[in-house]
């Protein structure tokens, strides 16, 4: 256990001695020991002692002490009115957090103020728009073992979302864990932890929780037949127990009312306690992987989904980044779902494009749409505060703007043609009798507030009607008295004020007193007047005091009620939030298309001994294309009997790019969109593999080779002719002679086995005739000239290979020194001649049955006479195996030489 957890060993010595406040504090740590108990003194969420010197290192605040009879104590706090950025930082830290809360006034108790948790905040389980980084989905997982089957369940806890599905290899989680990328993963007792990603947060719950029976009656309570709604006892195990915790951590938001431990809560979840029940959750969605275009983490990455490849790129340089130009949040979430779970069918594919079509054809419809779902609130969100009643007034207002917008939204669909909209257009529900009870019942602009009055609106109860009136009545009297009792006492500085601690009073100056009434009564003393009351007005007072405080209670009992009637509601709003949603992320699809000239793919039918077919013409890279000035396009023609390509090109040329350009296309057909190209005919693909650029795995312990290797062995095992798969530059991250021997390997396994349609760019010119022995394989590559040795890159693909890599032009357009430039030239002519002959220029060196490397000693004569270039330098430079660098990798690496030669 972290030793900023549990309870403070300094005070768990000495439990029985300490102050009444301290041992509160202690007894919170001990009951949640798995979390940082943010504890209550004043305005301030106050730690101690471990948990204070934690806090205050990551949060950077003061570390100060707290000395009292027991002792001294470390001691860091935050501010309450600023504690949730703070509260984010920790759970970016990696830490749960258990608030507690003064839960009686200060005023009110001898004692010590009782204190509770009141919310236990985790990075998977948050509902705070405060806390809740971004529109974007925040799920958390729960994996369960049932035999040999992973049952995986995700909830996004803040919306309703809910999902399972199941597989037997931990592998499958893993792809679905990532494409879903939850914050925090709770893992059953007796399955694996390592689909968890190392990023997402694991954490322990009661293992009863997993237990089959008591999982079955968990969902029981929720929806209806939970075994025919899910695929095994897996599914069911894990769905249970996600749903039990997630009511473990709303238990948190009562207990500051129950006065319940953590151990009661538990058992409360366990017995089925309604008042933790989430009754906003109201559908699971059980799904099959391989419904879906299959996307493990690799590929999720390499692709740029919704991630940049590296950290200095762009946070919009993502394919979810050029697509997402909804309006509302329920629509990004919404795009990113379709993102993250492509779809296989054509029929549903081309539903999807035709409501694209119509919306891209139709401008002025898909503009007064989209200003419409600009007025959406976050309608999941909001259902989902209204069902746990942390919703206040104002959510409800919301509530009520975004279903007045509903009906303009119909409007707009009512000429529409093509089925999917006017399926939509039906479940866009109005939900009149909703708007009009908020209409009736919340004034325009209410407060924040909703235990101080002035949220219900006038006429909407009688008895709130009358208590107010005798409150108006009561001040209007008030007001008036100040005139009588000048009148009738004769003195004109009389006054008559109020304040929270004396109520109302009438206040007459000390050179006025001997004409103070008889049946004044002395309240208060100042230095230059006197503080007055009279029996009449303290039976105003009593009464305007009365019917304000029991107005405020019935506003805060009407409050509730009308909130409880909307929550009744959930389902009927869920609908109309998915409807929106939809709606929202095809017109975002049709604005793209529209402004970015993308044409409708025409998608092709299955068929499974034809393999696949991908004939793009002018294809272009969707998030590249968006940060140039202009972009080459560039075509691609795969079919069953040509579906292995042999890229070749120099680095910078654009091999790269156009591998993942033809996979985001393909990617983008079965989302449902259109796609950057003049043309485009396909077979919807089953699965996408990348082997494309790596890096170390320092933390895991593994080198650049040993995870591209682990990448490769996932790919030839699981892809088949329904897969599209890219390879980079495959085995150059072994010696020359032993990545040439793999790539082969790796080609004809491919080719003969596999039969999955495949894009290999390498530097391994020999791989090339492969394409004279492989029935399917072909070659491209990408066309350069040279210009007075100045490398022109045309990036345009072509049939054949390439005739070099142009390394060491690359490095002289990178700004290397000539005598560094220069003596490269020397030793690649040495070491592609035959017999120590250079090879002259114009000569083809792809002929040599294996590339001659120098030795040693041939190299360091050869740099003898070096010119200036240090020792050191020229040892980096020949180390240097610039053909199998990648682009960036090669420019760091002479940038950081060119700078230790002007040194």
């Amino acid at each position: 256990m972290d030793p900023a957890l549990g309870p403070p060993e300094q005070m768990a010595e000495k439990r029985d001695e300490l102050t009444p406040m301290m041992a509160q504090y202690h007894d919170l740590c001990a009951r949640y020991d798995d979390a940082i108990v943010l504890f209550q003194v004043g305005d301030f969420y106050e730690t101690f002692c471990g948990a204070a010197e934690r806090t205050a290192r990551l949060l950077e605040i003061a570390l100060t002490s707290r000395e009292d009879s027991t002792g001294e104590y470390p001691m860091a706090g935050i501010p309450i009115d600023n504690a949730e950025s703070y509260i984010e930082e920790l759970l970016e830290a990696g830490y749960r957090v258990a608030v507690a809360d003064q839960v009686e006034e200060p005023g009110e108790t001898s004692g010590v103020v009782e204190r509770a948790v009141t919310r236990v905040i985790t990075p998977g389980t948050l509902t705070e728009d405060e806390l809740l980084a971004s529109d974007d989905n925040n799920f958390v997982a729960a994996i369960a073992r049932e035999g040999e089957r992973l049952g995986l369940a995700l909830l996004d806890v803040s919306t309703g979302d809910f999902y399972a599905t199941s597989a037997t290899a931990p592998e499958s989680i893993a792809d679905e864990i990532s494409r879903f990328d939850p914050s925090e993963a709770v893992v059953g007792p007796d399955a694996p932890a390592n689909p968890v990603p190392d990023d997402c947060m694991v954490t322990p719950f009661d293992a009863r929780a997993f237990d089959r029976e008591r999982a079955a009656d968990k969902l029981a309570a929720y929806f209806r037949n939970p075994d025919a709604l899910l695929a095994g006892d897996a599914e069911i195990r894990a769905c249970g127990a996600l749903l039990a915790y997630a009511e473990y951590v709303r238990g948190g938001e009562h207990e500051g009312e129950r006065g319940e431990s953590d151990e009661e809560r538990v058992e409360a979840v366990f017995e089925g306690d309604a008042e933790q029940r989430l009754e906003y959750i109201t559908q699971l969605t059980r799904y099959d992987p391989r419904e879906y275009l299959l996307l493990d983490a690799v590929a999720l990455r390499s692709l740029e989904l919704f991630e940049p490849r590296t950290v200095h790129g762009r946070d919009d340089a993502t394919l979810v980044g050029v697509l997402d130009e909804t309006a509302s949040a329920l629509g990004g979430r919404k795009l990113r779902d379709w993102i993250r779970r492509p779809l296989l069918e054509p029929a549903r594919i081309e539903a999807r494009h035709d409501a694209v079509a119509e919306l891209k054809s139709a401008v002025q419809t898909r503009e007064r749409l989209h200003d419409r779902l600009r007025e959406v609130y976050d309608l999941e969100r909001l259902i989902g505060r209204i069902s746990r009643e942390r919703a206040n007034a104002r959510d409800l207002r919301s509530l009520r703007d975004t279903l007045a917008v509903v009906p303009e939204i119909r409007e707009q669909l009512a000429d529409a043609d093509c089925e999917r909209l006017r399926e939509l257009r039906e479940n866009l529900d109005p939900l009149t009798d909703v708007r009009e009870l908020i209409e009736d019942a919340v004034v325009a602009e209410p407060p924040i507030e909703i235990t101080e009055g002035g949220i219900i609106a006038e006429g909407y109860d009688e008895n709130l009607d009358d208590l107010r009136g005798t409150a108006r009545d009561g001040k209007q009297w008030i007001d008036d008295l100040e005139e009588r009792e000048r009148e009738r006492t004769g003195i004109g500085s009389l006054k008559v004020g109020h304040n929270s601690v004396h109520g109302y009073y009438i206040e007459v100056t000390n050179p006025n007193l001997d004409s103070v009434p008889e049946n004044y009564q002395r309240r208060q003393t100042l230095k230059n007047s006197e503080r007055f009351v009279t029996p009449k007005l303290k039976e105003r007072e009593d009464e305007i005091v009365g019917a304000q405080q029991r107005a405020d209670e019935r506003e805060y009992e009407l409050f509730c009620a009308v909130r409880s009637e909307i929550a009744a509601e959930v389902e009927r709003v869920q609908g109309l939030a998915d409807a929106i949603a939809t709606l929202d992320a095809l017109v975002s699809l049709a604005t793209v298309a529209a402004q970015y000239d993308y044409c409708r793919p025409e998608m092709l039918e299955r068929d499974d001994h034809e393999g696949l077919e991908i004939d793009i013409e002018g294809g272009r890279h969707p998030v590249v294309e968006r940060t140039q000035e202009s972009f080459v396009p560039n075509d691609a023609n795969l079919t069953h009997d040509r579906r292995l390509a042999v890229i070749t090109g120099p680095n910078m040329s654009g091999k790269s790019t156009y591998m993942r350009q033809v996979a985001q296309i393909v990617l983008l057909a079965q989302v449902g969109s259109f796609v950057p190209a003049r043309s485009a005919r396909l077979t919807p693909v089953d699965r996408i593999f990348t082997r494309v650029g790596a890096s170390d795995d320092i933390a895991g312990g593994r080198s650049t080779f040993m995870v591209e290797m682990d990448e490769l062995a996932t790919i030839l095992r699981e892809a088949d002719e329904r897969s599209l798969v890219l390879l980079d530059e495959v085995g150059r991250g072994t010696s020359t002679a032993d990545g040439m021997a793999i790539a082969q390997a790796i080609t004809e396994h491919v080719h003969d086995r596999v039969g999955a349609t495949t894009l290999f760019a390498t530097h391994h010119h020999p791989l090339t005739e492969l394409a004279d022995d492989l029935e399917a394989a072909f070659t491209l590559h990408f066309e350069v000239d040279e210009d007075d040795g100045e490398v022109v890159f045309h990036h345009e693909i072509a049939p054949g290979a390439a005739t070099g890599s142009y390394g060491v032009e690359v490095a002289t357009a990178a700004g290397v020194p000539e005598t560094v430039v220069e003596r490269s030239r020397e030793l690649v002519a040495e070491a592609a001649g035959d017999d120590g002959e250079p090879i002259e220029e114009g000569e083809d060196a792809g002929d040599a049955d294996a590339p001659v490397e120098p030795t040693e000693d041939e190299v360091a004569a050869a740099t003898a006479d070096g010119g200036d270039i240090p020792t050191d330098v020229a040892a980096e430079l020949r180390a240097l195996d610039l053909a199998h660098l990648t682009p960036v990798e090669a420019l760091t690496e002479l940038d950081r030489l060119k700078r230790l030669l002007e040194e």
